[in-house]
């Protein structure tokens, strides 16, 4: 009787279509609110590094600099997978930059 060898599994929680992402899922199983956290560190480390390329937006790289960082860090400690650690590390590194940047530049009041 192969039917009595079988073991069920508990049912899965299925995550939203948006958050299914392949690349960031490495281990099979959908980790919506990781996910989420790491491409916005990757997103606001970006912007605040180039926001840091320019001396008028020095107020927007220290905002979103600092954000991103300490974000960055809470994504990292609640990362799941890998390459959703590999995205944090790129995103904090950038809103260091930008950070840094933005305080050379001016600080973070106008």
């Amino acid at each position: 009787m192969p039917q009595t060898t079988q073991t069920t599994r508990p049912a899965q929680r299925r995550a939203p279509k948006f958050a299914r992402l392949p690349l960031l899922d490495a281990d099979g199983r959908p980790h919506p609110l990781e996910n989420g956290l790491s491409i916005a560190t990757f997103t606001l480390g970006v912007i605040a590094f180039l926001c840091g390329l320019f001396p008028g937006a020095h107020v927007a790289a220290a905002w979103l600099g600092a954000i991103g960082f300490w974000g960055g860090f809470y994504s990292q400690y609640v990362s799941a997978t890998t390459p959703e650690r590999a995205l944090n590390i790129i995103g904090i590194v950038a809103s260091f930059v930008g950070v840094a940047m933005g305080i050379y530049h001016g600080g973070f009041l106008p």
